[in-house]
């Protein structure tokens, strides 16, 4: 397959139909925009099977995502989207870059969750954009706030079923060729804050980013919670 798009953690190559990518996921981890990373074996294809239920999970829901099918263990065969160079940030309680840049205290329960955006560009570090500096770019962020919120009362219920508080999470959405606005990228422990039910015990990237567990144990951990859900 030809390769259309190498990414730090992901690879994009062509499917047969042109209107379809395959999505490659990588054994690879990094952190501080790839200052940081590692090549721990099985994480492309836990965390791309993680990706898949949960894509799956919000399709019942009726959020339109770019998901197909995941022909191999670390392969997702999705629709072909232009990415929208934005990344959007639920945070449902306070923790790392709005703790250290704020006055906000660690732990703060967020009621109604927060959404905020970043640009998407390491060159400029994904720097934080106001309101104002989004219609500037000419982007309205409503649709995307609309579908985060609904993206993140999925999610709360999913993940509480395995035990797992839902902190804050990342996503990137993609226009199709028609117009529509498809959720993209991935769902996974990389992009998401996980903490086991009650507690601060990390079950996601920050693992790795603060050298603080075993990011494979865990991941692996919350792939068997998930399949135990559908498949048990």
């Amino acid at each position: 397959m030809k390769e259309l798009y190498r990414g730090k953690v992901k690879t994009i190559l062509a499917g047969d139909d042109p209107d379809e990518v395959m999505i490659r996921f990588e054994d690879k981890v990094t952190a501080g925009n790839g200052a940081k990373e590692d090549d721990p074996e099985d994480k492309g294809s836990i965390n791309c099977q993680i990706s898949s239920i949960i894509f799956k999970e919000l399709e019942k829901a009726g959020i339109a995502t770019h998901y197909i099918e995941t022909p191999f263990a670390d392969i997702m065969k999705c629709k072909r989207v232009k990415i929208v160079p934005l990344e959007v940030v639920v945070r449902n309680l306070a923790t790392g870059s709005i703790v250290r840049e704020t006055t906000i205290k660690q732990g703060r329960f967020f009621h109604p969750p927060l959404v905020e955006f970043y640009l998407k560009d390491d060159r400029k570090n994904d720097p934080l954009l106001t309101p104002d500096r989004l219609k500037i770019m000419e982007y309205d962020p409503e649709p995307f706030v609309y579908q985060a919120l609904r993206v993140n009362e999925v999610l709360l219920r999913l993940f509480s079923r395995i035990n797992l508080d839902l902190v804050d999470f990342k996503l990137e959405f993609g226009w199709t060729d028609d117009g529509e606005l498809l959720l993209a990228d991935e769902i996974s422990p990389d992009s998401c804050r996980l903490w086991k039910l009650g507690t601060t015990q990390s079950m996601d990237k920050d693992l790795f980013r603060n050298d603080c567990g075993d990011l494979i144990n865990a991941y692996k951990s919350v792939l068997s919670d998930l399949q135990g859900i559908f498949n048990g």
